[in-house]
């Protein structure tokens, strides 16, 4: 819905910008539309796995609402202090400095984008092809090709057709909220009529080992992804000062609710065993609740998978742009095509990634590498703003929040970075933490003393020619 304006450069050059009209109630619906993706649909069953009792599920999907809503007000407060887009990155800069925020750049673009395109590509797959494999779980490589074949899909119609993008969007969002209604009346018509008697004795088994505690979040803060994208588009939205706080306390707790009412119905239609034990849990609670029409939930649980997908190509490249901007990053990735004005570059190379990192990856691994790497960067984020607190009270907050807010989310941001390697540690994990550190590394040659600026600019040049590009101002 942004209106795309050309502004003339010095030398002729034609640059690309957006207008900030995007008000209270796009602001909201971009929120939810983010946030409720494929995680309901593929989530639960491992947060039950990890936490062992369906009263403890329903603890943990309502501690990562409550975790979510404080944490989107402390960035509300920043989003109203550094009024730009680019989300962490831009707080980095700002406050920590280069370094720091090339750090983020470089997991966003290697580590972050690509695992959450991959793992939405794998949710979608399972989904996609789960009526073909009734009897059966479905080959690995088969979820994969598939998974393959929509990233690569979705890949082209973004560089393609930016409005064949935003239909997509829309039509996959009216499918995912039928969906989740139809799952949420079912449950409670089960309910209401009394069956109620797997909820007996809920808590027997709940597993409260630190490593259970924290994967089960990371399961279910997947499903929450999302919550802070309003921060990567300011410079976009309509007196941010206002409009960004009122969205997060809007959106997100409605999103809550809706989430643990799905798994409510989940819970009564399902016993713990059948819901642990399936691949596709709306495709399960399908086939029991709606007898022969269950089919219609694998294709609605597959289309808003599809459409978090799509939704993640339109929000991933806003860093690339930011960073690129500000010199991070190649200036190639802040390009857009002259003619679709998409950015085509941006999502060839991560349309690349997220295919290598899809080959070796399962879901859950993707799942709980990328919320690893993503709270390590919530916590340092949440350490800016209680150090703008302290050190820079004369900056203009149009919003502020109680210092104990982002203190008791710095708090749980840190339990989630430990919580799954004290009691299990994992030789990954430490892989991941030493991937994100080595972006200093990268740093120091490449960005401060510039080493091949020469052969990148030559190599740059090449690309704009052969992609058909130009430098792109903000975000597309």
């Amino acid at each position: 819905c942004n209106h795309v304006k050309h502004h003339k450069m010095a030398g002729g050059i034609e640059k690309l910008s957006l207008k900030r009209e995007m008000g209270l109630i796009g602001a909201i619906s971009f929120i939810a539309g983010t946030m409720m993706g494929s995680g309901i649909f593929m989530s639960p069953q491992s947060v039950l796995i990890n936490i062992g009792s369906p009263g403890g599920s329903l603890v943990i999907w309502a501690a990562c609402g409550v975790l979510v809503t404080l944490g989107s007000l402390c960035y509300a407060e920043l989003g109203t202090v550094i009024p730009e887009s680019g989300g962490e990155y831009i707080y980095f800069l700002r406050i920590f400095g280069q370094v720091i925020a090339f750090m983020f750049a470089f997991s966003c673009l290697f580590v972050m984008i690509p695992t959450s395109v991959s793992g939405i590509a794998l949710s979608f797959a399972e989904y996609a092809v789960t009526p073909f494999y009734l009897d059966c779980t479905p080959p690995d490589l088969v979820v994969k090709c598939v998974a393959a074949a929509g990233i690569m899909v979705l890949a082209t119609v973004h560089s393609m057709n930016v409005r064949l993008a935003i239909f997509i969007q829309v039509f996959c969002m009216c499918f995912k909220l039928v969906a989740l209604t139809v799952i949420i009346v079912g449950g409670l018509v089960l309910l209401f009529n009394g069956n109620s008697n797997h909820f007996e004795d809920s808590f027997k088994g709940s597993n409260v080992e630190i490593s259970s505690i924290g994967i089960s979040l990371y399961q279910g803060l997947w499903s929450y992804d999302g919550w802070n994208t309003l921060n990567y588009l300011t410079e976009e939205l309509k007196y941010p000062e206002v409009n960004l706080p009122r969205a997060v306390m809007i959106s997100i707790p409605m999103v809550t609710l809706l989430y643990l009412l799905v798994n409510v119905s989940y819970l009564v239609a399902l016993t713990p065993k059948e819901l642990m034990s399936s691949s596709a849990v709306a495709v399960t609670w399908g086939n029991k609740v709606l007898g022969s029409w269950g089919w219609v939930m694998s294709i609605a649980a597959a289309l808003s998978a599809f459409g978090s997908l799509n939704g993640t190509f339109f929000s991933g490249g806003r860093v690339c742009f930011v960073a690129a901007r500000e010199g991070h990053l190649p200036d190639i990735l802040a390009m857009a095509h002259v003619n679709r004005l998409t950015p085509s570059p941006a999502l060839i190379f991560t349309t690349a990634i997220s295919l290598l990192v899809l080959i070796p990856g399962d879901f859950q691994s993707i799942v709980n590498f990328f919320s690893f790497t993503a709270w390590f960067f919530h916590a340092v984020t949440l350490s800016g703003l209680l150090y703008l607190k302290i050190k820079k009270p004369e900056l203009p907050r149009p919003y502020k929040v109680p210092v104990v807010i982002p203190i008791l989310v710095l708090l749980a941001a840190i339990f989630l970075v430990l919580a799954p390697v004290i009691d299990n540690p994992a030789i990954e994990y430490l892989y991941v933490t030493l991937f994100i550190f080595s972006g200093v590394l990268v740093y120091v040659p490449f960005i401060h003393y510039k080493i091949c600026s020469g052969l990148l600019e030559k190599f740059t040049a090449f690309l704009q020619i052969f992609l058909e590009v130009a430098p792109a101002d903000k975000t597309l």
